[in-house]
């Protein structure tokens, strides 16, 4: 057992912070303190030392150097069973910390904010806390290091149980959640950084690298949940979440537990949804979607969405980007009738009692849907493939518009036309390839996904839009290598193309979109999706 007497507390997330340092006052704890930590506990009328007062130094560099000093760190790594190591920290007037309470700065959550400054992120990499967090853990003989509030708890528990003191148990877990957290923390802030790096060499003189691929990856995740099975009842299948991480990417409200392929549909659907900025719906089946749509609310966007292709949303999977309410709920079961999860930032009140009468249907609740990984990872037997994600076009869409150009004689005169033709753009980009998209205003009205053919992708599109292609925008996520997808877009009196150009034979492409009178937009972009 090892008696607490003296402890620093120095904290970001104070989430329980006041309850447990007025515990270690009861139990006549002497607490140092810095900072915002020091200021929340004097307010709650708990005594505390600063830690220039105790240390003799002020803070200096704008708060950039307060606990680097010896008599913090030596307090911290000195051995309680060495008397020549006792001596030297009495000789130096190094008071032994038996406690140390720290969490970090918050540099995960700041750098994950869409527009973060390189500075801003820079600030919010801590220095002292995994300092001080990693010589309590080395030192865990002696020291009881506390990083997660979830654990002030159990801490106050073997006080209470032991007169003061933890057991040696409690504290080497404790010591191995701290090197496992300095460990994430280390690599987000090199993850980061390495998103903000140019490419060297020759390449780097043609363009910026938007993201840099590690040279070393490592993994931390704990299974989360057991699953019923995976794709198929014969193979088994769980869930694993990342150690530590303390905001899920979303919450189930109702229904009966997540399928394998439940969890890979709601991810397609929260992509699918970063895409538009206006009210919007989808119903996904098997990571594609049945049909998309953009309205003035989202009632009217999934009934459109579902008007696409009703029999193959059946039995789907629904998305919106707004708050559901009480009449999209309705909407949902007058035109769908059967669906598996619908996914939405929140429910009203009203909305989420309609539902509940559901018993097996699943609700996911997923907040202001997070900003997508920078890096796509894909799990071979040969490996493990990276790359950068293939981010959405709503944040950069007046540098897209810029490189949109018309190809051909004819073109689209008004910039609503231009908006519906980036609608299909946006629609077509979350489609597995070779993938076709057909649309009418913000509507979907044929998808033709995962051929190998691209012609064949653009028959499936039209045969599910039948009578609506006529007048329609077509959109293709690659280029046509041949003349043969237009003339089906004229036989079905196609209005316009917009696709990424690149093909060798793109002027045959070109001279068949004038002869038909087609307009064709370039964009420059390919969007694969496998």
């Amino acid at each position: 057992m090892k008696f607490i007497q003296r402890a620093l507390i120095s904290v970001s997330d104070k989430t329980g912070l006041v309850a447990f340092a007025r515990f270690l006052e009861k139990q006549k704890v002497e607490i140092l303190s810095t900072g915002g930590t020091l200021k929340t506990l004097k307010e709650a009328g708990i005594a505390a030392v600063p830690v220039e007062e105790y240390t003799g130094f002020p803070e200096i560099l704008e708060g950039r150097v307060k606990t680097l000093h010896p008599k913090i760190h030596g307090g911290l790594l000195f051995r309680r069973d060495k008397k020549a190591h006792a001596s030297e920290a009495a000789k130096h007037g190094i008071n032994p910390i038996d406690l140390v309470v720290v969490n970090l700065y918050p540099f995960e959550e700041v750098s994950s904010k869409p527009g973060v400054s390189l500075e801003t992120a820079i600030e919010n990499i801590d220095i002292g806390g995994p300092s001080m967090l990693r010589s309590a853990a080395k030192n865990h003989d002696a020291v009881t290091v506390v990083t997660d509030p979830e654990d002030y708890p159990r801490v106050i528990r073997e006080m209470q149980e032991h007169k003061g003191a933890t057991t040696a148990e409690l504290r080497a877990e404790l010591a191995r959640k701290v090197f496992e957290r300095t460990s994430r923390y280390d690599q987000a802030i090199a993850g980061f950084l390495a998103g903000h790096q140019t490419g060297a060499g020759p390449a780097s003189k043609k363009k910026e690298t938007l993201v840099s691929l590690p040279q070393e990856l490592k993994f931390h995740y704990t299974k989360s949940a057991d699953l019923r099975y995976g794709e198929n009842p014969r193979q088994p299948a769980a869930l694993y979440a990342e150690a530590g991480r303390k905001k899920p990417a979303f919450k189930q409200l109702h229904g009966k537990e997540l399928s394998f392929n439940n969890l890979l549909d709601i991810e397609a659907g929260m992509d699918m949804m970063r895409e538009f900025s206006n009210p919007a719906a989808c119903v996904i089946k098997h990571n594609n979607p049945c049909g998309i749509a953009e309205a003035a609310d989202t009632a009217d966007a999934l009934e459109r969405a579902i008007e696409c292709d009703a029999m193959s949303a059946f039995g789907g999977i629904i998305a919106i980007n707004r708050p559901c309410n009480l009449k999209t709920a309705q909407v949902a079961f007058e035109r769908l009738n059967f669906f598996e999860v619908l996914i939405a930032p929140s429910f009203e009140p009203s909305a989420l009692a309609f539902f509940k009468k559901r018993q097996n249907l699943r609700l996911i609740e997923t907040g202001q849907i997070q900003e997508p990984l920078l890096l796509d990872f894909r799990f071979l037997q040969s490996g493990l493939l990276i790359q950068g994600r293939d981010l959405p076009l709503e944040p950069r869409l007046k540098e897209f518009r810029k490189k949109m150009k018309f190809a051909t004689q004819k073109t689209l005169e008004s910039q609503a036309e231009m908006d519906q033709l980036i609608f299909a753009f946006k629609c077509v980009k979350v489609v597995k390839s070779n993938a076709i998209v057909l649309t009418q205003g913000f509507q979907t009205v044929g998808i033709g996904a995962g051929q190998m053919s691209r012609v064949d992708s653009v028959d499936i599109a039209c045969r599910k839009a039948a009578y609506r292609t006529e007048g329609a925008f077509l959109a293709s996520d690659a280029f046509f290598p041949m003349p043969d997808s237009i003339e089906i877009a004229h036989e079905k009196k196609i209005r316009a193309i917009i696709q990424p150009g690149g093909s060798i034979r793109d002027a045959d492409v070109i001279a068949a979109a004038d002869r038909f009178g087609i307009a064709m937009v370039l964009t420059g972009e390919r969007h694969f999706k496998h």
